[in-house]
C-alpha cells in the first residue's frame, strides 16, 4: 500500500497525518539531516556552571554526536548516546544562551534547537561549606525501563540550587534545587540498580552521597504506567458536515520536556504529534478528523515520546462513537 504523509504546521504544533501507515512508523533513509533536538532545557548548577539537557533525536543513521553552543559559539561535542552537559567555567550572575545541535553517523549535522535562557546565580564568597547529604532516599521500579526517586531535601547555609543523580558512582541527571523527585527512564528490564543523590551550592560544594536506594526494574517491556499521558479523554464532534476526535491529556510526569506524542486509532497508527513552540506543561489538547459517517465506532489511545527518546507506555484506551448522544 503506498503511503502518504502530510506535515501542517498549526500554532507552533507540528503533525504528521499518516494514510495507510502501520506500528510505530517507518524508518527514514533519505539522506537528510537529523531534526533539531527538542526538549532542551538548562538549569544553573552553581554560580559557574549549568547543566544542559536535551531529548534524542531519532535519524538515520543515528545520531553520532551532539554538539552543544553557548551563544553562538560550541562549547563542547558529547556522543550521540547522552543527552545532558554540564557547561562549566562561566560567570557568576549571568544570563547564557542555549542551543543544541545533533549530527548523524555520516556527519550531516541538523539544525539548532530552540534557543534556552538560564542566569547563574550571584557567587557566594568563601563558601566552603556543602550541603547537607539529601535524606531519606526512597523509590520504586515504575515498570520494566524506569523508576521513581524521591527525597527530602538537604540544608545548606546559603541555598541548594541543584542535586545530582547518580546511577552506580556515574552522575546521570541533574535537577533543580527546588525539585526533591525524578523519574529515571531508559532503564533496562529486570536489572539491578543503585542510585544515590547529592546536593550541590551555588558555590560548587556537593554534598555527601545520601543513603543508596537499590531497585529492579519489572521483568518484561511493559514501559511502566507512570510514563503513560494521563487523564486522558475522547469525545467525538461534528462540524462542516464530518465527524472529529477530541482527545486531551495530562502529559506523563517525567523529567525534562514532551514534545512528541502517537495517536493510535482503532489500534494504528494515526498521528504523530511534534510541538515546535513551546509544549504544554499542563492539560493538552487535540483534535483530527475521522470522517463523514454517523454511528462509526472507533478506538483510541495515545503514548509519549520520553526525553531518553523511548516511548512511553500507553494511556487507557477510549471507545468513542461518532454522532452518538454525549
Amino acid at each position: 500500500m503506498r503511503r502518504v504523509a502530510l506535515w501542517v504546521v498549526v500554532c507552533g504544533l507540528v503533525t504528521a497525518l499518516c494514510c495507510g501507515c502501520a506500528g510505530g512508523g517507518g524508518s527514514r533513509d533519505d539522506g537528510r539531516a537529523p531534526g533539531a533536538p527538542t526538549g532542551v532545557t538548562a538549569e544553573a548548577g552553581s554560580a559557574t556552571s549549568v547543566h544542559v539537557m536535551w531529548n534524542a533525536v531519532d535519524a538515520h543513521p543515528a545520531v553520532g554526536a551532539y554538539e552543544v553552543y553557548r551563544d553562538s559559539e560550541k562549547v563542547q561535542e558529547v556522543p550521540g548516546s547522552a543527552h545532558m552537559l554540564d557547561v562549566v567555567r562561566l560567570s557568576p550572575s549571568t544570563t547564557y544562551v542555549f542551543t543544541v545541535r545533533a549530527r548523524d553517523g555520516d556527519g550531516r549535522l541538523g539544525p539548532r534547537s530552540r534557543e534556552v535562557r538560564v542566569t547563574t546565580p550571584a557567587a557566594a564568597a568563601a563558601d566552603r561549606s556543602p550541603p547537607t547529604p539529601p535524606g531519606a532516599v526512597t523509590g520504586r521500579a515504575a515498570g520494566s525501563r524506569a523508576v521513581q526517586l524521591s527525597w527530602t531535601p538537604a540544608t545548606d547555609d546559603r541555598k541548594v540550587v541543584s542535586y545530582d543523580v547518580y546511577q552506580g558512582g556515574v552522575r546521570i541527571h541533574s535537577v533543580g534545587g527546588g525539585q526533591t523527585a525524578t523519574v529515571v527512564t531508559g532503564l533496562r528490564p529486570g536489572a539491578r540498580y543503585s542510585f544515590t543523590v547529592r546536593a550541590r551550592d551555588a558555590a560548587d560544594n556537593v554534598s555527601p552521597a545520601g543513603a543508596p536506594v537499590r531497585l529492579t526494574t519489572a521483568p518484561g517491556d511493559d514501559e511502566g504506567a507512570e510514563t503513560a499521558p494521563a487523564d486522558f479523554r475522547a469525545s467525538a464532534r461534528r462540524a462542516d458536515g464530518a465527524y472529529y476526535l477530541d482527545l486531551s491529556w495530562m502529559p506523563p510526569r517525567v523529567d525534562g520536556v514532551v514534545t512528541e506524542y502517537e495517536i493510535q486509532l482503532d489500534g494504528q497508527t494515526a498521528t504523530s504529534l511534534v510541538w515546535g513552540g513551546t509544549p504544554p506543561r499542563g492539560r493538552a489538547t487535540y483534535s483530527f478528523y475521522v470522517g463523514r459517517e454517523a454511528g462509526a465506532g472507533h478506538r483510541v489511545r495515545l503514548r509519549a515520546r520520553l526525553p531518553d527518546g523511548t516511548w512511553g507506555a500507553f494511556s487507557a484506551e477510549r471507545t468513542v462513537t461518532t454522532g452518538a448522544p454525549r
